[in-house]
Formats: structure tokens, C-alpha cells, sequence
């Protein structure tokens, strides 16, 4: 856990949160999941004022989540993205590490419970900022919101 692109302390959190605008989130539910946090979890992030690009892994029938155009890949978001949030197993995060190291955002949030050592590393030695195994939702409200 040494690599410092590793973000673990609440200031590193505060500070990462801060200076995001656009979540792209890998493993979105769609509105009818409204009692999973793959689905509240990124309504609360876009009440809270982030634009949130859904990108679910299933579902091929859907086409808007949260009021938004569903993307199917990473790279078919226009311009860049801040922060990856990761809705996911732990193993299958690494289904989307060269996904995620083509879009190059400037960091990728794996969800309470995720944690993929090796992808987070490619990422961290890539130069994007890596959160695991804590919630997004959480965080903002703890560190973020006034």
C-alpha cells in the first residue's frame, strides 16, 4: 500500500473529491435497482452536483440511467473523466483495467467491499489515484458536504 498515488487518508479523500466534476460509473443499476447502492449511490453523487456518465456492465436494453445517456465503454465518453466508480466483484474489476488505463481518468474509486490489488497497482503506476474498499457516498458526506 505504499505507492503514493494510493489515496487512504481522509485529507488525500477530501482533497480527490474536491477537485472532481465527472464520475463515470462501471456497473451502474438502472432506476428500477433504487434500493441497491449501485444505483443510489451515484444519485446521491449527482444531487450532490458531480455529473455522473452510467456505464452498466448489464442491462443491454437500457439507454438512460439517472436521467443520463448509458455508455456501454469508457472511451465513448466525450473529454475526459475524473473518477472512475466501480460497481463491481473484486475479480471482475480487472475486466476493465485497460479500459480504464485507455480513458486514463484521474482516478478510479473501487466501492466498499472492492479490492483488486493488481489492478489498482496498474492504475497507481500508471499515474491515476486509486481508492479501494470504501464508499463513495459515504466519504462525500463525512468529508464533503456542508
Amino acid at each position: 500500500m505504499g505507492h503514493p498515488n494510493y489515496i487512504t487518508t481522509d485529507d488525500q479523500v477530501r482533497e480527490l473529491l474536491s477537485a472532481v466534476r465527472t464520475i463515470a460509473v462501471i456497473g451502474i443499476k438502472p432506476d428500477d435497482h433504487f434500493t441497491q447502492p449501485a444505483y443510489y449511490v451515484p444519485k446521491y453523487m449527482k444531487e450532490a452536483g458531480y455529473t455522473i456518465y452510467p456505464v452498466p456492465v448489464y442491462y443491454p436494453e437500457v439507454t438512460e440511467i439517472l436521467g443520463e445517456r448509458v455508455y456501454r465503454d469508457l472511451n465513448e465518453i466525450p473529454g475526459s473523466i475524473d473518477l472512475v466508480n466501480i460497481f463491481r466483484r473484486p475479480k471482475d474489476v480487472s475486466k476493465h483495467t485497460l479500459e480504464i488505463l485507455s480513458k486514463r481518468p484521474r482516478a478510479v474509486w473501487m466501492q466498499l467491499g472492492i479490492t483488486n490489488d493488481e489492478a489498482a497497482e496498474h492504475f497507481a503506476d500508471a499515474g491515476i489515484k486509486v481508492v479501494q474498499d470504501l464508499c463513495l457516498m459515504v466519504e462525500h458526506r463525512a468529508l464533503l458536504s456542508k
